[in-house]
């Protein structure tokens, strides 16, 4: 129900996880083996020289400068942009209503629902359990509808079944309240939180 690149970002996060790994190995390396901080000065000397031929061979015709600073420019822009629309595509998908347009016959208008008020209801409703570590309600667009993602981390030797059965009488409570059948992903988390959280129920 989130329009997150999640894969992307998982790709992102690779390639510089990979980046930075290998830039901290190369640090260690010229620190403490000789031979590769001799390569390392070898090697960069080269590359000086062969960016100060570069930038001689480029000139503006007329100036000092090389155009190569001005197509770095333009790249770097060109970064920023896509860093932007990057940042734009996370969190993607949210609503803010979760009943809009609803037309009474006999009262002229329309009503609107915030999803506030469905998350807040449903997270009351869950908060004083003791059989749940943590809960989280968000409500998104899928299709062109509002709905809820509903997220429980169940403590130890609770029943998922019997769970998503009483979160769903919930829900269905909520339908009633709202008047509006709503679309309702239920994701019953399991993980580190579930595990060291103290259970407060006999296994």
């Amino acid at each position: 129900m989130n329009g997150t690149p999640h894969i992307l970002n998982r790709i992102l996060v690779g390639i510089l996880g990979l980046l930075m790994t290998a830039s901290g190995a190369l640090l260690v390396l010229l620190a403490s083996v000789p031979s590769v901080a001799q390569w390392w000065r070898v090697w960069s000397a080269d590359v000086y020289q062969h960016a100060a031929y570069l930038a001689e061979q480029t000139r503006i015709p007329g100036r000092q400068e090389s155009w190569l600073w001005v197509a770095a420019a333009a790249v770097m822009v060109i970064l920023i942009v896509l860093m932007v629309s990057w940042l734009a595509q996370q969190g993607k998908g949210r609503a803010n209503l979760i009943v809009a347009d609803y037309e009474d016959e006999t009262t002229p208008g329309d009503v609107q629902i915030g999803g506030g008020v469905a998350e807040q209801a449903l997270k009351a409703a869950l908060a004083g359990r003791a059989d749940l570590a943590a809960v989280f309600v968000a409500t998104y667009e899928f299709q062109g509808r509002p709905g809820l993602r509903v997220r429980v981390h169940p403590r130890q030797g609770v029943s998922p079944q019997q769970l998503a059965a009483e979160v769903s009488g919930l829900v269905e409570a909520l339908d009633l309240v709202v008047g509006r059948r709503t679309p309702v992903l239920l994701h019953i988390a399991g993980g580190a939180r579930s595990r060291f959280s103290k259970a407060e129920r006999v296994r």
